[in-house]
């Protein structure tokens, strides 16, 4: 049940007109967040924000293309004159491969587009947004990211590149945004019932589709501050157990655990 445990502060998630985008912002409203809801489409964002509103919730929704580095500069000047500073940051607007081809058999454009989205959207953000959190001494970002990362996937070059290389950003940042105590994850759904992923052809005959809600909850927790401990790493919302992984986090940071690594080079590399 939400508790209000997030009055006061704000957050900019983008995608928030549809799908997990939407949910989390909705969320993140009924906890007492304000919201900056960015999308591409007015009629969707919004929808959602008279959603938040009836939670009680302070919001603004700003139409902006978040490939383009002056919309999102924009987006981001005007949730902050509107709500205030920014806490947290939800990267979530996302595409993925219109069809299951193999690269020299993609749309160049599409297939280029889908990188521009998932990598260059989240870079836009993260570098009009992270100056702020640093300059305070506080935030925390959420990348929206992906099993797809982790594994090679012929049939999704695009997408599968563009969230591995996220979740590498977000690995170099790491160490200099703990030094302002900004904490930065990367966190997979799973696999969601979204128009997207419910689109692609690898879901087709899917049965067991991960928990929206699930999703939302493990944003709110990292909103206040419980999941800290796990910065600079990947977090499977639907199949991991936070707590289990919170338990561990010293281990997980030592073992460069849950993070994009080769294996070191040394005694331990199978390569010698």
């Amino acid at each position: 049940m939400p508790t209000g445990s997030l009055t006061g502060q704000v957050a900019l998630v983008t995608g928030a007109g549809r799908g997990i985008g939407r949910e989390i912002a909705i969320g993140l409203a009924a906890e007492g967040m304000g919201v900056g809801l960015v999308g591409r489409t007015h009629e969707t964002l919004t929808d959602t924000l008279k959603e938040c509103v009836r939670h009680g919730a302070r919001g603004v929704a700003v139409t902006a293309d978040v490939t383009r580095p002056g919309s999102v500069r924009e987006a981001v000047r005007v949730v902050e004159r509107d709500l205030g500073a920014v806490d947290l940051l939800v990267n979530n607007a996302g595409q993925v491969d219109r069809a299951e081809v193999p690269l020299w058999e993609t749309d160049v454009n599409q297939w280029w587009q889908v990188v521009e989205v998932n990598l260059r959207g989240p870079y836009n953000l993260l570098r009009c947004v992270l100056p702020g959190m640093v300059e305070r001494g506080r935030g925390r970002v959420v990348n929206l990211n992906s099993g797809f990362a982790l594994r090679p996937d012929g049939r999704y070059s695009a997408y599968a590149t563009s969230k591995g290389a996220l979740l590498r950003l977000s690995d170099n940042l790491a160490d200099s945004l703990a030094e302002h105590h900004v904490v930065i994850l990367d966190i997979s759904p799973g696999a969601v019932a979204t128009d997207m992923t419910a689109g692609m052809p690898v879901f087709r005959d899917n049965a067991d589709w991960a928990s929206v809600p699930r999703m939302v909850a493990v944003t709110v927790d990292v909103a206040r501050g419980r999941l800290d401990a796990l910065h600079g790493r990947f977090v499977h919302a639907a199949r991991d157990d936070l707590e289990e992984l919170l338990r561990r986090a010293e281990e997980i940071r030592a073992a460069d655990a849950r993070t994009l690594r080769l294996r070191a080079y040394g005694p331990d590399d199978p390569m010698g």
